[in-house]
């Protein structure tokens, strides 16, 4: 596995072997190219597979989960521009682009029809890869600020969401959580996308739900697991990352302490 430092503005990733690692959560709009094998991404509503030589959009404040598969004696390459909302702020006040009220919410990942511009563009990145320049970068800076306005002119739909600098609502609490519960992230995390500070998401989830939010995503996460492997007959070693666990052992701890045996015996 090779990636280039989290801090830089442009991401080449590179696997030889399936992975699901790395972080849960989108925190800025993403422009990515699939270069070689196939990437699976599911946002808790919707599961979306990219090919070799497909584009995309992701939405910054989102939740998703990143399946990684390499081919076959091969590797999987993608490359990705990170939109920084420095950048879209600053371009916000040089061309005066707003984002207007959207009536429906978009999807965490847009596909993005292919177009030769793109694949110019994404060309254009290669002989940067080796550099690694960080945010500060002022010709990294130059490349994303070329990949918003080539966005704009192909898809001047995403204008509504690129310049939309509002922090996320207050979400129905429920639903949020059943949509997103089997997401690895922290608490902080879930109550800032569903709008609210830390001490207001306990108080509203234990209202809604009972229980406090560590106990009710544990018990969640281990029926789902014991249905996979229990009824799906799925390895546990294959499930854990599934339903929300970070690592193996403690997924097998909880899990025995749960039902009274180890996952593998069920």
């Amino acid at each position: 596995m090779s990636e280039v430092p989290p801090n830089s503005r442009i991401i080449y990733s590179c696997y030889y072997n399936i992975s699901r690692d790395g972080e849960q959560f989108i925190p800025e709009h993403v422009f990515s190219y699939q270069i070689s094998g196939s990437l699976t991404v599911n946002d808790g509503l919707q599961v979306y597979e990219f090919k070799p030589g497909d584009f995309r959009f992701s939405r910054r404040n989102q939740l998703a989960k990143f399946v990684k598969h390499p081919p076959v004696g091969g590797e999987f390459t993608s490359i990705s521009v990170f939109l920084d909302q420095k950048t879209l702020v600053n371009l916000s006040q040089e061309y005066g682009y707003t984002a207007q009220k959207r009536h429906l919410p978009a999807p965490a990942v847009i596909p993005l029809s292919p177009h030769p511009l793109y694949q110019g563009y994404m060309d254009s990145l290669m002989p940067y890869v080796p550099l690694s320049g960080t945010t500060d970068d002022p010709l990294f800076a130059l490349k994303v600020k070329e990949a918003v306005l080539l966005l704009l002119r192909t898809e001047p739909e995403l204008k509504d969401i690129l310049f939309d600098f509002a922090e996320p609502g207050k979400l129905d609490l429920e639903e949020f959580m059943m949509q997103h519960y089997q997401f690895n992230v922290s608490l902080n995390r879930f109550a800032y996308l569903s709008g609210r500070s830390l001490a207001t998401f306990k108080r509203d989830f234990e209202k809604i739900f009972h229980l406090s939010p560590h106990r009710w995503l544990l018990n969640k996460r281990l029926q789902d697991a014991y249905f996979l492997i229990k009824e799906k007959g799925r390895k546990p070693s294959e499930v854990y990352l599934e339903v929300g666990f970070e690592d193996l052992s403690h997924f097998s701890f909880a899990f025995k302490k749960a039902f009274g045996q180890a996952p593998s015996l069920v």
